[in-house]
């Protein structure tokens, strides 16, 4: 039974082969040699899928009514994507949180929104490119690649700026001064310490909150109207990868996140500033 090998032994054999790829003759040697060293793994064997697809459409009796249908999805999302989301009974701050979910919701979508255009133009476009002329998929490519450059040329002239609060700006810059300053002087005392930590403790676990149901919000209006007539549109048009995906669940992460400094860093921060 062959002994695995130490590590200056791989590091070794890769110098090898490295070598054997600059002494090799002909270009096509020294690609044969490179894909040996880089190895198989599931994105080669999707490149092999797709590219043993010949068709441009893999169900082109099913193509136009896939096509409408997104395009459908698509209006119902612009419209009411951003709209306000019902809010828990946060008593006078309920006008605040509704504005802040309502600006990251907007995020969210509007991002999700111009990333499903931009791949749908562009896998119309390549398809439209390998069919046959005077084939009806060409016809029919044509005619949706059309219709989506128009709705794409549409949300063009809608922006998609990341909400000012988490952005940044001149009045985030000042306000970050000011409390830069504040906190200064609240490192002086121990019970200004106290109260400097609890306040970022809450702020972090607003902005923890608002980012947790803002990507909830996002989402549940996403699945409601683009998830299937997207899924749809890509079994109907076939070999194309995995449908664009939206940002909820990164935001979520990001919610995890500030949650676990609220909840742990600063309280441990504060500890050792008290016993420092």
């Amino acid at each position: 039974m062959d002994e695995p090998l130490s590590k200056p032994a791989e590091l070794l054999i890769d110098q090898i082969d490295a070598l054997r790829v600059l002494r090799a003759d002909t270009d096509e040697e020294k690609g044969r040699l490179l894909e040996q060293i880089g190895g198989k793994g599931v994105v080669e064997q999707e490149m092999v899928s797709q590219m043993s697809a010949i068709r441009p459409l893999n169900h082109p009796e099913r193509f136009e009514e896939a096509h409408r249908m997104m395009m459908r999805s698509i209006e119902v999302l612009d419209r009411n994507g951003q709209r306000p989301a019902k809010m828990p009974r946060f008593g006078p701050l309920r006008p605040v949180a509704q504005w802040l979910v309502q600006q990251v919701t907007r995020w969210i979508v509007r991002t999700h929104l111009n990333r499903v255009i931009s791949r749908i133009c562009g896998l119309y476009e390549k398809r439209e490119a390998n069919s046959e002329w005077s084939h009806l998929e060409h016809s029919m490519l044509r005619r949706a690649r059309l219709d989506a450059r128009r709705v794409q040329a549409g949300s063009a002239n809608q922006s998609v700026g990341l909400p000012t609060f988490l952005l940044g700006g001149a009045a985030l810059t000042s306000v970050a001064s000011g409390l830069q300053s504040l906190a200064r002087s609240a490192l002086d005392s121990t019970i200004g310490v106290i109260a400097l930590g609890i306040a970022v403790v809450f702020v972090l676990g607003a902005l923890s909150w608002v980012a947790l149901y803002s990507a909830s919000v996002a989402r549940r209006r996403i699945r409601l109207s683009t998830d299937q007539p997207l899924k749809a549109l890509w079994e109907t048009i076939g070999a194309a990868g995995t449908p664009p995906r939206d940002e909820s669940y990164n935001f979520a992460v990001y919610a995890i996140i500030l949650l676990v400094l609220s909840w742990i860093v600063i309280p441990l921060a504060i500890w050792l500033a008290i016993t420092a």
